[in-house]
């Protein structure tokens, strides 16, 4: 709630959910009211950069007023999970699959989306756009991922080799529908991650 004589900015904290009440017609709106809808603990370190991660995504991906209460319940799931200390890997590839899935772009770890069959888990697989993953076929260049992993993938694992493997399958998927500019929470993290290791 907001306090008596309080700023509304001072609720306008990173990753606080909040009600919000606006007035006006087309794109510039007046701010009419504000209140917190509850807190969260607040992220630091690689969970802050994931929970930048998530909400770049949703800024590139969503059309702007479009509602959205299923994308809505999943970013809260993931900005819990981070919250909360669980493994960071595995929420993304969550809300990742889960945001693919409500903009109907979802595909199955588990199918082969050119025959049509169940992925065997001693073969090759490829992530082919607007296909969905495919077995490799001979002589094929680019990446593929071994069908036990995405097995396990298909089945919520996103862990080990197959957290790997879900992560170059979804980064690809994600990166036909992002375009050539590169995400800036990415560069964010590799900037990170070379002064920790330098």
């Amino acid at each position: 709630r907001r306090s008596r004589g309080g700023s509304p900015g001072a609720l306008l904290q990173p990753f606080s959910p909040l009600l919000v009440g606006l007035a006006g017609r087309g794109e510039l709106k007046t701010l009419a009211g504000v209140e917190t809808g509850g807190g969260l603990t607040p992220l630091r370190g690689d969970a802050l950069l994931s929970g930048l991660y998530v909400n770049e995504l949703l800024v590139r991906l969503l059309h702007r007023d479009d509602p959205q209460p299923g994308i809505f319940a999943s970013y809260a799931t993931v900005l819990g999970a981070l919250a909360d200390g669980e493994a960071i890997e595995p929420a993304l590839r969550r809300f990742e699959c889960e945001l693919l899935a409500a903009l109907g772009y979802a595909f199955a770890f588990d199918r082969d989306a050119r025959a049509g069959v169940p992925v065997a888990a001693a073969s090759r697989y490829q992530f082919e756009p607007g296909v969905g993953l495919c077995a490799q076929r001979p002589g094929a260049g680019g990446t593929a991922f071994a069908g036990a992993d995405l097995l396990r993938a298909a089945a919520g694992d996103f862990t080990g080799s197959a957290g790997k493997a879900a992560k170059g399958v979804l980064r690809s998927a994600l990166g036909e529908l992002l375009g050539e500019r590169p995400l800036r929470s990415r560069q964010l993290f590799l900037r990170r991650r070379e002064r920790q290791d330098g």
